[in-house]
């Protein structure tokens, strides 16, 4: 398994021991908790892909919340529901912080230092419980995603949902218990009970829900899997299940066949489905109406039932200990792949991150969790319950904004530096080759990385506007006074990446630029080896070109592979440039940039700038003779570019040039590099074209 993968946990919440047990425990609902667990775990460190663990625990959260407060509102005791809350998250808190810490700890030593602000941005919504908001809105970012590999901290976004509707759910609960005060006055409406009222609004809430959720996940995945609002339904059913669980007496041989069912569905969902690309929408409904299935079959009472297996000692205490190894799980895998450079643990290397996490999860329980849980002092009174919740966060925030700011001064020191002292490209100027200073710092900076991107941010207006909404990214820069020449640039983030030095050129020479950029979607003719979006998106910026009739477009002309062949013609280039050409438009194709099997900045943070495994030889990033050639004279007014010896120079192709990381990932060259190239950028430009 690659730390590349997204693949992410949920947890319950903290069980109580066997001493503490209260009068409703049902241990076969602990067993299942212990069970979805264990899913979770296995799934995640030997076959890489979702289990349905995270559904079900949203599903029992939500069902032991509703069993409390229907007993509460049903015996006629008050909620309380800021002493509830207040509980709830002393318990929780407490063991969330020390992993987090652990978190910290690991990323500092094992981490690069790329990776750090991720893991403190992320730190910070594992404890405020945003966590699952931070990884939507960068989960369809094509340019926030760290393809290189895996947050030890994004498991936490399924704590974050549950600790929103730990909030949501007790205001229901209150709410339902004033309409119903209301409804009761009414004498047609004098039989409505709570247990009723309280089905109508869950089973309300379940409905949009879920139909939210199936569209969400038909549309957009990437985002719905970690939007509340997508999950809201998992959570209904659960009280669903609790309000009807006292009408449902199925006989003993059904609850006995309802029990294995439910047992069998839950454990083969990841195996039988594609979850990854299918949750949360009506697929989640397999292993949450699997888990159903053995609540209600529930204590059987027969020697044969599943609650035999769910009961048994072993399985109730990995379930008391299931939300400590659900924290702490994921970092171990995560560190220990990082750590050691494997991509998939075997069976006794993944047995070995197993047996780790089960010992931390027993400490964090036994000298965390259960002495906080039974501490009499902040039982007392309220307040001293929230100073106990303020000051778990206190011991978190304080490291993680000590961190922040060093890292942001160390970044202000490195961007200060003297410019000769980091040429870039420019050291690979033949006409002025500058050395660049051995003590110098690297730039940008490790913490400045991921955001080192080229772009354009104002939306086409006026001549530029379009109304197609496939180009609802089109972007404009106008230059102030009378406009020389408008081009289009076309394609994906190769394309955008070069904006470093061409919108800079533009903007000196008057010229206007207009992007229309779709991530992984190189420019040209629909062909089959596109999807059907890209080439929608690609047929769209056609039209808009021939609409608009710029003076050029710049495009990526060839394509970049990891492995052989390591460069190709991009699929139907020529057919969608000749379009342009038979219009009189001009068009600009430069060579791809080489990609690898690696992160490259990640790799020099390791190894250093000089380390031979962080360069790759010319031949094996690039063909000879280069794709552009085949091109050439085939198309009138197509003007073609090869800047590759300013990123790869005597037959390598490093990390570092000039003291400029020539790399922010794997593929992309970062904006600080492309605009060490702009000199040679702009000579190679004229000269192709033969523009003044």
């Amino acid at each position: 398994m690659s730390v590349a993968r997204t693949a992410v946990a949920a947890g319950p919440p903290p069980g109580g021991d066997a001493k503490s047990r209260k009068p409703t425990f049902r241990p076969e609902v602990q067993g299942l908790r212990a069970l979805a667990v264990l899913m979770v775990v296995a799934y995640h460190v030997w076959l890489g892909r979702v289990s349905g663990g995270v559904d079900i625990f949203l599903l029992i959260s939500a069902f032991l919340l509703t069993l409390s407060f229907v007993r509460k509102a049903e015996s006629g005791r008050p909620f309380g529901l800021l002493g509830h809350w207040l509980h709830l998250f002393k318990r929780l808190l407490p063991a969330a912080v020390v992993v987090i810490l652990g978190v910290l700890a690991g990323t500092w030593l094992i981490l690069p230092q790329s990776r750090w602000p991720q893991v403190l941005d992320q730190a910070w919504a594992s404890l405020l419980y945003n966590q699952n908001r931070l990884l939507a809105d960068t989960a369809v970012d094509y340019y926030a995603q760290d393809h290189a590999g895996a947050s030890p901290l994004q498991h936490f976004w399924s704590l974050s949902i549950q600790g929103q509707v730990f909030i949501l759910w007790p205001l229901i609960f209150a709410g339902t218990a004033a309409l119903l005060a209301l409804v009761g006055r009414v004498p047609a409406l004098h039989r409505v009970n709570y247990r009723g009222l309280l089905a109508l609004v869950f089973g309300t809430v379940f409905s949009f829900s879920l139909a939210y959720s199936v569209e969400q996940t038909a549309t957009n995945q990437a985002y719905a899997y970690f939007d509340t609002r997508a999950r809201l339904w998992e959570f209904a059913l659960g009280s669903l299940l609790a309000l009807a669980l006292p009408y449902l007496k199925p006989a003993r041989a059904l609850r006995v066949i309802l029990g294995w069912a439910g047992l069998a569905a839950m454990v083969s969902c990841g195996l039988l489905l594609t979850v990854d690309r299918s949750f949360p929408g009506y697929v989640a409904l397999w292993p949450t109406l699997a888990a159903a299935a053995i609540i209600v079959a529930g204590q059987t009472g027969s020697r044969y039932g599943v609650d035999t297996f769910l009961g048994s000692k072993p399985l109730v205490a990995l379930g008391d200990n299931s939300y400590a190894l659900y924290l702490w799980h994921w970092p171990v895998l995560v560190f220990a792949l990082a750590a050691t450079g494997v991509d998939a643990p075997n069976l006794a290397q993944g047995l070995g991150i197993v047996g780790a996490s089960v010992v931390l999860a027993v400490l964090t329980t036994r000298f965390v969790e259960k002495p906080l849980r039974d501490w009499r002092w902040p039982k007392l009174r309220a307040w001293r319950t929230a100073v106990v919740i303020v000051a778990c966060g206190a011991i978190l925030a304080g490291p993680v904004a000590v961190w922040q700011t060093t890292l942001t001064a160390e970044e202000s020191a490195t961007a200060a530096q003297p410019r000769e002292l980091t040429p870039g490209a420019a050291a690979l100027n033949p006409e002025h080759a500058p050395l660049p200073d051995p003590d110098a710092k690297i730039i940008p900076g490790p913490a400045a990385l991921d955001n080192d991107w080229a772009g354009i941010q104002t939306p086409c207006t006026g001549a530029n506007a379009t109304s197609d909404p496939v180009l609802e990214g089109c972007r404009q820069e106008v230059p102030e006074g009378e406009v020389s020449k408008r081009i289009v640039v076309l394609g994906d983030s190769h394309s955008q990446q070069y904006l470093g030095a061409l919108a800079p050129i533009a903007a000196a020479r008057g010229w206007e630029l207009v992007t229309l950029l779709m991530p992984a979607c190189r420019f040209g003719a629909e062909s089959v080896e596109r999807n059907a979006e890209c080439n929608a998106y690609n047929q769209a910026s056609a039209a808009y070109v021939l609409e608009h009739k710029p003076d050029a477009v710049f495009t990526v002309a060839s394509l970049t592979h990891e492995e052989a062949p390591f460069e190709t013609e991009v699929p139907g280039y020529l057919e969608g440039v000749r379009p342009f050409a038979d219009a009189g438009i001009e068009i600009i194709g430069i060579r791809d940039n080489p990609r690898f099997t690696f992160n490259m900045p990640e790799c020099i943070q390791r190894n250093g700038p000089d380390a031979p495994e962080c360069s790759v030889s010319l031949e094996e990033s690039l063909v000879d003779p280069s794709p552009l050639e085949n091109y050439s004279g085939q198309v009138e007014g197509l003007h073609l570019m090869d800047l590759s010896d300013f990123i790869c120079a005597r037959g390598i192709c490093p990390g570092v040039v000039g003291n400029v990381y020539v790399y922010k990932d794997d593929n992309h060259l970062t904006r600080t590099y492309v605009e060490t190239m702009i000199p040679m950028f702009e000579q190679r430009l004229l000269a192709a074209t033969g523009w003044n």
